[in-house]
Parts: C-alpha cells; structure tokens; sequence
C-alpha cells in the first residue's frame, strides 16, 4: 500500500492524500483581484488527484504584493472573487483547499517574471510603491531602498495578515499557510542577513523570530480550529551568517507550541546568486528530514520533486509527511493520477474523463508500442 496515498490530519483537516499542489504565483491579478486565468489555473489543479492545493503566495496588503500582478486579499471584492471561485470549484473537486498568505518586505514593487526578467520597478514609474522591511537596505544594488518598519508599521502588517486570515476563511479555504521564506518579509526578520535591527526585534534568534511569531500568534487567534494552519520557512539561506537548519527547527518548535498543524520546508532567497549546490533531485529534502526529526510537527518536503516513485520514497521512509509538487504539475496537469497508477493505487479521475485510462483507452498500450517501435 501506497504511504503516498495514505491520508493524514493537519490538525482537525483531513487530507485524502500526501501529495499537496505548491503555492506557484501566476502574475496575473489586477488590483490583487483573481481573474479567469485563475478559475481555469485552480479549477485544473482540484482534478489533479493532490489532496491539496494551495493557492499562490498572496498579499495582505497592496503594498505586500511581490510585483503588481499578485493576488491579493485586503478588500471585500477580492475576498467575493477567491469565495466565488472557490464555490465553483467545489462542486466538482474533492481536493482541499488553502491558501498562502504573504508580505513580500524588501523584494516587493517589481513586474512580472516576463516583463524585464521581474526585476524592481524603477523610481518614477506609476505601478511602483512603497517597500517595506525590516532594515532600509535594498535587497541588491539597483533595488530601492525599502523603509525600516517602526512599531506602527509593524502593527499595520501584522494587522494585515490577521484581516487576510479572516477573509481567507470567510472565503471558505480549509487551510492557511504563513509564508516565512524565500527572502519575504517574515523570512526577512528571521534571517541575520537582512535583519540588522539593534532593536528587540534583532539580533539574536530570539529577537529576530520575534516580528514572525507575533503575526503567527495573532493569525492563530482568528483562524478556526476545525482548519489548519501552517507556515513555509526555511531550511538554510545557503550562506555562511544566514538561516541555518538549527535554527529553522527552533522555529518549527515555536510554531508547534502555539498551535501551527504543519510547516513546509523551503530555502534561500534572502540574498541574490546564494551559492546553492545544485538543482538536484530532492535537494530541499535533507532541511524537511531534519525539522520534521527534531521539531515533531507535520512536514511538507518541495523543491524538484518530479516522479512518483521519488514522492514514495521521502514520505515511506519518513523524511516528510507530505511532498509539495510545483512545476511538475504545471507540466502534468494530471500528476497525482498519474503517481496513483504508477504505485498501484486506485486512479481516482474523474468520471468524466476515466475513459482515458486502462482498462478503458487502449491509446495508452498504443503510446508504448509507438515508442518501443521508434527506440
């Protein structure tokens, strides 16, 4: 039997199975609100056979928005559009949904990965605002300069994740997911890298997770309990002085003691160009293996998880609970259907499309025979 397809609980949320769709941006909202292309997009994915699909990294305020094309979730209409979508969706997908709520701090106010490589918007131009973080350093040079949070700032963003975290669940997600990492602003405070506060909210550990596990504490105050909450932090900022996996366990310790249901285990983008040995295979799975170990809270493993067989393997031989798969998905729209026939599990497609697979489709036989042939 598949540990794979096994279910499990985050909380008092049930998942029918291990395989989760990871939070991947899309840059294509106007003013944060979702549009088709994300009906389509989500509406793909809750048919992908993941027990669990998390939608993209989104603001909780305008100014938290990684380029001008993000979602967003600081206004009723955008709340109407995510509830609307998510009700469709519903009718037809048994998968869960959840969704990852962000302030992207210093790396904010750029374009779209398509429009000049996403890189800042410069001074002067009508889409660019305000940056935020937590030292009035820029994240490289040519960036701007973000302006250091005071104590009201700081109450404003966290203020913002908790009306976020409200409307998430208004809007119906069953799941909410911190984003802690990938050079973000919660990851911005925890990391010395770009944390040089000489405040209480930097310097050692302790001070630097202090801003995070604020807004994590204040986030756990509103979200339900029958819905489960996480965060994405992150393993190692792949520099010397940085994040490292000792401290990415402290974290998950902290958010174990104050409720969190599940962490996922990400890493790098603080810095620009970190000296990150490879893109191998799995190469993000050592930093799940070790909080899941010392942290013992439920743990997501991602970063270049691309076969079934591969999924199999971390969750039986317990180096995460579950695996998030990313652009494995964007490539195989059907990826979870797919793992399940190649582990033995039931198929699970929906019944509108089962007479595309065996025993029903002979095509598939067809497919191999062409390519024994060809070889």
């Amino acid at each position: 039997m598949s540990a794979l397809f096994q279910p499990i609980d985050l909380g008092q949320l049930r998942l029918n199975n291990r395989v989760v769709v990871s939070p991947m941006c899309q840059y294509s909202a106007v003013d944060g609100t979702p549009q088709p292309w994300h009906e389509q997009h989500l509406g793909s994915l809750a048919i992908s056979g993941a027990g669990l699909v998390i939608v993209e990294a989104t603001g909780v305020e305008a100014a938290g928005r990684i380029s001008w094309a993000d979602t967003g979730l600081w206004n009723d209409q955008q709340e109407e559009v995510f509830a609307s979508l998510l009700q469709r969706i519903g009718t037809y997908s048994q998968a869960k949904f959840g969704i990852q709520l962000a302030h992207a701090g210093r790396k904010a106010s750029t374009n779209p990965p398509w429009i000049d490589k996403g890189g800042p918007l410069p001074d002067g131009d009508p889409k660019a605002w305000t940056t935020f973080a937590p030292s009035a350093e820029p994240f490289e040079q040519g960036w701007h300069t973000p302006r250091a949070l005071d104590e009201a700032g700081l109450a404003r963003v966290r203020d913002a994740f908790v009306d976020a975290a409200r409307r998430a669940d208004r809007a119906g997600f069953d799941l909410a997911e911190l984003h802690a990492a990938h050079g973000y602003l919660l990851h911005q405070f925890a990391s010395p890298l770009s944390n040089h506060r000489t405040d209480s909210y930097g310097g050692s550990l302790e001070n630097r997770l202090r801003f995070p596990l604020e807004v994590a504490d204040a986030v756990r105050a509103v979200w339900p309990a029958t819905k489960a909450l996480g965060a994405r932090i992150t393993g190692s900022d792949w520099v010397d002085g940085g994040v490292t996996p000792a401290e990415a366990v402290a974290f998950a310790r902290e958010l174990k003691a104050r409720g969190y249901d599940f962490v996922d285990v990400t890493s790098g983008g603080v810095v620009p160009r970190a000296p990150i040995p490879g893109r191998d295979p799995g190469y993000q799975v050592q930093f799940a293996e070790i909080v899941r170990r010392e942290a013992n809270l439920p743990t997501m493993a991602v970063g270049m998880i691309v076969d079934a067989r591969q999924a199999e393997e971390i969750v039986a031989s317990g180096k995460a609970d579950m695996v998030a798969i990313a652009r494995a998905v964007l490539d195989d729209a059907r990826w979870g259907h797919h793992a399940a026939e190649a582990l033995g599990e039931p198929i699970g497609l929906p019944p509108q499309y089962e007479r595309a697979a065996p025993p029903l489709w002979s095509g598939r036989t067809a497919q191999a025979s062409l390519a024994n042939a060809q070889d």
